[in-house]
């Protein structure tokens, strides 16, 4: 996965972190979190605030 697979990473942490409330959750640790998923595979700098904030978003809708 690379930061631009948005819904895929917010199925991956649906699973990894079933009991956190994604409108919770601090960029910081969102972005720890993605890098931790099995299979992602993307340079940490090529994150920002928009792509963090889509993600969350895509995390929201699947719950």
């Amino acid at each position: 996965m690379k930061w631009i697979d948005v819904t895929d990473i917010a199925l991956a942490l649906v699973d990894a972190h079933p009991d956190v409330d994604p409108r919770t959750i601090r960029f910081t640790d969102l972005h720890r979190w993605v890098m931790a998923l099995p299979g992602f595979d993307d340079d940490p700098g090529h994150s920002g605030e928009k792509i963090l904030e889509a993600i969350q978003a895509a995390w929201i809708d699947e719950i």
